[in-house]
Order: C-alpha cells, then structure tokens, then sequence
C-alpha cells in the first residue's frame, strides 16, 4: 500500500460512509401513508377476487393483484360499532364497552380509549376521517377529532335518509348542507379534496373512509343497479350461499337483488377514484392501503330472529353472501365476522399473492404502528398483534386468542354468544339464559358460559359438525381457555351505568 495515498482514501472512504448513513437515516424516517377503507355490511363472497360471480368489482380485484389477499380476515366485531372500536383501539369490543351498537346506556368511545389515529397524530401524521362513525354523538360526546382526526367529515350514524344526497354530515363539528351525492361519492371526494390541500404535503397521512355501502338502505344509481337486470344473473344467484340462514318465503324479494350488486359495484368505483387520486399525487409507492369490512353481510328478517313480530323491509334488498361460510351479520359462526381484506404495499407486501394467515379487526392497530414505527400502548390489553408476518404469508403467534361477540340486546338468544380461534379450530359458546332482561351492562357483567361446541373450519366450513366427543382433550383445553378470556373480558368491560 502507498502510505502517501492513505489519508485522501480515508478521507473519502469516511465521506462515503458519513453519506451512506444520511442516506439510511432518511429512508428509514420515510414513513408510509396509511389508508384504511371500511365498508358497511359487506359480505366475504360480495367481490369478484373472491369468487363472486355476479357483481363486477374491477379496482378492487386490481387492488388485489397489486398486492395480498386474505382469505382467514375478520372485522373485530359482529355488527358496526364493536367493529370500528376495534379496529381504532386493537381491542376486543366488549373491552372498550361496545356490547352492541353505540348508544344504549350512553356507551360510545371514551376519551380514555386510545385510537390509532391519536397515536398516528401525535407521532407527526396528518389524519383524516370521512363517512360513518358509528361511536358515539358528534355532540355531548368524544367525537373524531376529539379521537385524533384532525380533519373529519361524516355522520354520526348511517345515512337512513339516503344513501342519495343524505344530510347530517358534519365537518370539523359544523353541519354541512345537503351534497347532493351519493354517499361513497361524497366522502371519497371529501378524502381527495383533503389529500390535495394538505398544508404539508411532505407528511405523511392517515386516512380512514367509512362508507355506508351497502348497508341499508340499498339505492344506488339507476345506471348501477341496471347492469344486474337479466336472466343470467337470476340463474347465477339461485345458486348463491346466504350462510345457512333462511331467505323470506312469505315475500316476493328476488327483484331487488339488482340493488344490492349495484350498489358493491359502485362503491367499487369510489373506491378507484380514490386510489387514482392516490396515484395522480405520487403517494402510490408509498401507502400502505387496506380494505375490509366491518361485518359479515346482512339478512332479510327471519322467522328466528323476529318470531313472526316484527318486519323491516328495507333489508329486502340485502343479497350479500359470506361465501362458504355459515352466518351472516351478528352470528359469531364465521359468516358473521369473516370478511374481505385486501392488503397493497409496495415493496413491502409482494403482489399477487395469497395469505392464508388469520388477520383480525383488532391487528389493524398494532400493524399500522409497526409500518410508522410507532409504539403500541402498554399500558392496556392490546388483543392485536402486528399482522405484517401474516400479509407475507409467515406464521404469527397470537398471546390473546382472536375471538367475536353476538350483539347484546338482539332477541336471537337462541345463538350462539361467542366463537373463538385455535388454528384451524374454533369454539363456540352459548351463554347462560339466566341474565337475560338486564340492561346491557349488567348483562355482560354477570353472564357465564355454559355450552360450547367444536369445530375444525378446515375439513367443516358449515360449522354443523361438533367435535367435542371426537376430540375430547381439545376440546377440555379451549373450553378452558374461552372461560379464562371471557373472564378477562368481563374484567375490562366498563359498567356504563357507573360511568
């Protein structure tokens, strides 16, 4: 070596090394943007990726393509609000006293609970919420920027006098006027509009949409619902699967099915506007976007559930299907709770693939804050883990069992309470007949599992086949763990009579 040349080659050496490390620091302080889009009510098997054959939902199947499927994904809960807690808080609903939807006792999402946006905002985010919240009033109570939205713009509950032109939004807690859009239309316009003026366009955003679609009431379009208008489709739904629950035989209903495929369909083009409003700011490469549902798809009134007393017509024209499953919104069985997820992030996620790993409602927040790096509160139960091993595919370890409530409240006692998930196995439970008539807090305070059935979702996907006799030892040892769970539960869930 020439002595005479060392000094300038380790000068430059230490130059190259000093900007190497500029260079990482930067890449590993670009954070991604985080875009969670939630619809209402849509079922497992409502999309063409996964196997719908009817309904035509083309940004969606292409969102699949640029990155995961997931075919093991669940809401957090069985109806609306224990879901949207759920996937804000990455805890069990029940945990954040959500036994049903927002309202009774005066439950909504308490100021004490910590959500994924206040983390994401006070770790340097901008955040945004549009559409339904679901989890409380927007007056008296913590409403979305209270949670750590600091834009937002929605409703507090569905759009029941839409969803054409429905009032009630309120931006930043000024009501707004009338529209004039369909619902999907006019948040993800929001959305878009938001994502353009953002006074700092370098920071990164969280963006969580929460469409009405298709939930009741079902209207879109005249030129939506027209597609499905034809014998072929007739054919194709005589053989759709509704979860094993039985469709009205007392009722003509068959010609509203048009407007429930109509409306996936145009909540799908909402959908891609967004995503192309994403793409034409350059922010594609660097979004983390995830779609899902709230809950497995709604039902026609039934005889079990309404005893003959009670009708609601505008669940006539709710058509969509849990695939395979049994179940439908409410049920704790699959149908009730398993749900779409498309997961794209380039780079990080490869696309055009397939995971078969269990993902629930509850991991959406511990997974948004690995991708930010962001810490997860420690200071609470947090039912989630980090899903980013699952999106590739890897096996994740799960300390708290993944598990679902029946809506307290609901006449159907005769289901089944809740379900929990072993592998490939699940437990269902039935609790005791002797609190019913208690308010809801009491209710879940006192109430005790006393059935349970077994089930392996791989080889019975019809959940009809209990294997508590076959597998003896299993099923002692998950029965077991529901009732340690459940306890648990019951420890956390807030008496809101009290509160």
């Amino acid at each position: 070596m020439n002595s005479s040349f060392f000094p300038s080659q380790l000068f430059r050496f230490l130059l190259g090394a000093i900007f190497l490390s500029f260079l990482s620091i930067g890449q590993a302080e670009e954070r991604p943007n985080i875009i969670v889009f939630l619809a209402d009510d849509l079922g497992y098997g409502d999309l063409a990726c996964y196997g719908n054959s009817i309904i035509e939902t083309p940004h969606l199947d292409a969102l699949a393509k640029e990155g995961v499927l997931l075919t093991d994904c669940h809401s957090g809960g069985t109806v609306c609000s224990p879901s949207r807690a759920s996937l804000l808080t990455g805890r069990t609903p029940y945990r954040t006293g959500f036994y049903t939807i927002a309202g009774p006792e005066g439950s909504h999402l308490r100021k004490q609970e910590i959500t994924l946006a206040k983390l994401l905002k006070d770790d340097g985010y901008d955040t945004c919420f549009v559409g339904k919240w679901h989890l409380g009033k927007f007056s008296g109570q913590p409403d979305p920027g209270a949670h750590g939205f600091v834009h937002w713009f929605g409703t507090a509950v569905n759009a029941f006098d839409g969803p054409q032109d429905p009032g009630k939004f309120v931006r930043n807690g000024t009501p707004v006027e009338k529209t004039g859009k369909w619902y999907c239309d006019a948040i993800v316009e929001e959305a878009i509009s938001w994502m353009n003026n953002r006074p700092d366009q370098k920071k990164p955003f969280f963006l969580f949409i929460c469409s009405h679609e298709p939930h009741t009431p079902v209207h879109p379009p005249e030129e939506y619902s027209k597609r499905y208008e034809n014998k072929l489709i007739d054919l194709k739904e005589s053989e759709v699967s509704y979860g094993q629950v039985h469709r009205p035989l007392d009722r003509a209903i068959d010609s509203n099915k048009k407007y429930y495929y109509g409306t996936v369909t145009q909540l799908d083009d909402a959908f891609g506007r967004l995503m192309t409003a994403v793409e034409k700011q350059g922010q594609e490469d660097n979004s983390l976007v995830i779609f899902t549902s709230d809950n497995g798809p709604e039902t026609p009134v039934t005889v079990e559930e309404s005893e003959n007393l009670w009708e609601d017509p505008i669940r006539d024209r709710c058509f969509g299907t849990p695939g395979p499953w049994r179940g439908m919104k409410r049920y704790v069985f699959e149908g009730g709770h398993r749900v779409p997820g498309i997961v794209r992030w380039p780079g990080k996620v490869k696309a055009g693939t397939l995971s078969t790993q269990l993902v629930n409602g509850t991991d959406w927040l511990p997974t948004a804050c690995a991708a930010a790096g962001v810490e997860v509160p420690t200071d609470r139960t947090i039912d989630g883990i980090d899903a980013l091993p699952a999106l590739r595919g890897e096996d994740s370890q799960r300390p708290i069992p993944a598990c679902w409530m029946f809506p307290v409240g609901y006449d159907s006692r005769k289901l089944a309470s809740m379900s929990m998930r072993d592998g490939s196995s699940v437990l269902v439970g039935w609790f005791d007949s002797e609190t019913t008539g208690k308010g809801n807090s009491a209710w879940v305070k006192a109430a005790k599992l006393d059935r349970f059935e077994l089930f392996d979702l791989s080889i019975d996907r019809t959940q009809n086949n209990p294997l508590n006799e076959i597998r003896p030892q299993q099923f002692e040892t998950l029965k077991g763990k529901m009732e340690a769970l459940w306890s648990d539960i019951q420890s956390d869930a807030p008496d809101w009579t009290k509160s």
